[in-house]
Parts: structure tokens; sequence; C-alpha cells
């Protein structure tokens, strides 16, 4: 491609297409003062991969090598907006709210305190890091071991990025290919790999209270990425966050769980965290999926999706767990569709302003259709996204209050 002579008419119009950026004329005169024949060698300094999208110019004070950042894909921390102005520290956190807990195993024993600082602690970290597409050096030095007993695709990643945004190293552990295969016990796998110099452990498994077994057996943080049917916290915790960010709040809202409630483990911490937080909970699904013994937990049972749907603020849709299932729980998947479903006809009976969650997988065509899982109602994506931040609040939290008992290595 031929670029244009610096004082040409094309040449005004390619600076006025880049005129977004505050420093847009040092930067102009950068990119087509090599465009002609792709020379970056003459200008080492600036790296363009890609054309940037107009939009990513908009914040106000950036400045030239903010910009050549921006093409280069990377972000400059010290560029980025801070929590209450100023760099975040670790140090820092213990003014954030209450905590107090080495280990993250259930949101069951956490109080409505101890959530709230959670959730305020994601809102600091994407302040801090522009939605946790930054990094900081809060967890420098620190190591994070994931050991997944189960399939992951959604948690692992973002436990892995959480850590790395956050300066820490991570060890990825693949049960497949250890020793388990040989005969060593859960136990001691987890004591060989905390022996290499771990801090915090993120372990899901299929067993329900395998981290509540690792966090008597080890030195190193647990935190519970799923055990089973028991609970799942950090999608909760992001569950419970997407709809504060969308509705600034979780107090007098009503919340839909609509599913397997049985084996749903997402479930029992949702319920944990919202009815502490102030949230109406109302779970609903097949009879043969909702435990009688559920209300215990302060919730409200249904059976029929259309008749509450008019009067919820908030509706998340869980997975049919067939991989945990034994025998079966309604005569069809046609007929869950039919009757448990999301769909365009049912949303259109809702609130107009009605959130549509899912903790994923999902399943298109059985929990919620196509243009439910894609359209201006769903924030599928967004848990996804906040699940992050969760994430990076969550390490952030254990690994202070382990510096503060003494407990780190």
């Amino acid at each position: 491609m031929i670029a244009a002579h610096p004082g040409s008419t094309r040449h005004r119009e390619r600076s006025q297409a880049c005129g977004r950026c505050q420093s847009a004329v040092a930067l102009r005169l950068q990119i087509c003062s090599f465009t002609a024949r792709g020379d970056l060698r003459r200008h080492p300094q600036v790296v363009i991969p890609r054309r940037p999208h107009l939009s990513e110019f908009s914040t106000p004070d950036l400045q030239p090598n903010a910009c050549r950042d921006k093409f280069a894909g990377n972000f400059n921390s010290d560029l980025l907006p801070k929590a209450n102005g100023i760099p975040m520290e670790l140090a820092d956190l213990a003014a954030i709210g209450p905590w107090g807990h080495q280990h993250l195993l259930d949101l069951e024993k956490l109080t409505a305190a101890q959530l709230t600082t959670v959730l305020d602690l994601a809102d600091q970290l994407s302040d801090a890091t522009a939605g946790g597409r930054g990094r900081l050096d809060l967890l420098k030095g620190i190591v994070v071991a994931n050991l997944f007993f189960e399939n992951s695709t959604r948690t692992r990643t973002s436990f892995s990025l959480a850590a790395r945004r956050l300066g820490a190293d991570t060890v990825d552990f693949s049960p497949g290919s250890s020793s388990l295969s040989k005969g060593e016990t859960f136990i001691d796998t987890a004591m060989t790999i905390e022996a290499m110099g771990i801090d915090l452990v993120v372990c899901r498994h299929r067993t329900p209270g395998a981290p509540h077994l690792l966090a008597r057996q080890l030195r190193a943080g647990v935190l519970n990425a799923g055990d089973g049917t028991h609970e799942h916290p950090t999608q909760g915790l992001l569950d419970i966050y997407t709809i504060r960010r969308h509705r600034g709040r979780i107090a007098g809202l009503t919340v839909a769980l609509v599913g397997d409630i049985r084996h749903s483990r997402v479930a029992r911490s949702n319920i944990h965290g919202l009815v502490k937080l102030g949230a109406r909970v109302i779970v609903c699904g097949p009879s043969t999926l909702v435990p009688q013994e559920i209300r215990q937990l302060g919730v409200e049972v249904a059976w029929n999706l259309d008749e509450i749907l008019p009067e919820v603020d908030c509706v998340n849709l869980l997975r049919v767990q067939f991989e945990r299932q034994r025998g079966a729980f309604f005569p069809s998947i046609a007929e869950y569709a039919t009757l448990f479903g999301m769909n365009a006809e049912r949303i259109r009976r809702a609130r107009p302003e009605l959130l549509v969650l899912a903790p994923g997988p999902i399943n298109r065509g059985v929990e919620l259709t196509p243009d439910v899982a894609d359209g201006p109602h769903s924030v599928i994506l967004d848990q996804v996204s906040n699940g992050l931040l969760i994430r990076m609040a969550c390490l952030s939290l254990l690994v202070r209050e382990r510096q503060l008992q003494g407990a780190s290595r």
C-alpha cells in the first residue's frame, strides 16, 4: 500500500479518522511516516498489529505512549484508573470491608457484610484494571495451583486469568496425566504440589466436601471452584455481582432460579448469597428436581414458570445436569423445554427489564432458545466478564488474610 504524502488531502482524511485520540497529532505523524512500505524498523517504538476501532480511543487522558499501548494490545497500568484515585496495594484491602477467612469454601458461612466486601472489591478492581483487562502486581510472588478433577472451561480459564492479572504465577493440574492413575490419593497429590511452593489452591472435585478436606490438610489457602452438588461460591458471587451491576442493588429484588435445583451447586450458592443480601428467591422446576427441604434455606418453591414470571426481576436458568442424575427425572427434553425453557413468548410476558442469567455451559433449545440467549435481556457474557473480577477479588482477599495471620509461606 502506498502511503499518502503528509500534506495531501488523503493524509488529512486519515488524520481526521484517528482524531478521536488526544495525542492524534504525534500518532498520525508516526503512522503515516512508516506505512509507505510497512517499514517498522524505522519506527520500532510504534507497533500496530491491527486496525483498532475508534471507540477504543475514548479515554480522555491518553498520552502518545498510551495510544501506542492501545494499538499493541497492551495496557499501561500506570495510566489506568486506580482504586480511590491511588495505586492499589495489597495492604489497602483491609480497608475495603470485613473478611477474616483464609479459605473460601462456600457462601453459607459468609455474612452479608463479607459478601458485600467481595462485591465492592470487584468494583474497585474493575476500575483499577479497565474491567479486568489491565494488570496489577497485588499478588506478585504468589503461586496459584488449579487442581481441577472435573472438566471446566469458564471457571478454570477465569481463575488462571484472574491470578495472572494480579501478577501471580499459576500451575495447572490435569488428573488424566497425573500420578492419580498410579494409585496416588487425592490428598497426597495436593500435598505434593503444595510442597513445590504453592500459596493458593483452587480445587474442583466431583465429591462434595473435597475442598474442605484439603483446607484441613494443607497450609495453602483453598478456594472451592465447585464440589459435587454442594456449592460453587465464586459462581454464586459473580451471578449476584452481575445483578448488582445491572440493577444497582440486591435487596428487594425477586430472583427466580429455574431448572435442576436438586443437582445444582450453583443454586445453593446463589440461594445463600441472595437471601443474606435481602433478595426474594423463588426456585422453580419439575417437582422431581426441586427437593422439598430447599424451603429451609429461606426460598419459595414454584412448579409453574409462567405463573411467577410477571413478578420476577431476574431469572437464572440452571443447566439440566444429566451427568449427575441417576434416573429419569422428567419424561423428555422436549417437555422440559416446553414447561421450563425461556423463549421469546415468555420474554414478552415478563417484565420489560427482566435479566436473563445462565451459569453455563448453556444448552440452547433446552434451558433457553438461541434468540433469548443472544437477546437484549441476556447478561450471560457479562457473567463471564464479571467472573474474572470476582475471582480476582477472592484471590486478593485470601492472600491478604493469610499475610495478616502469618500463614503465607
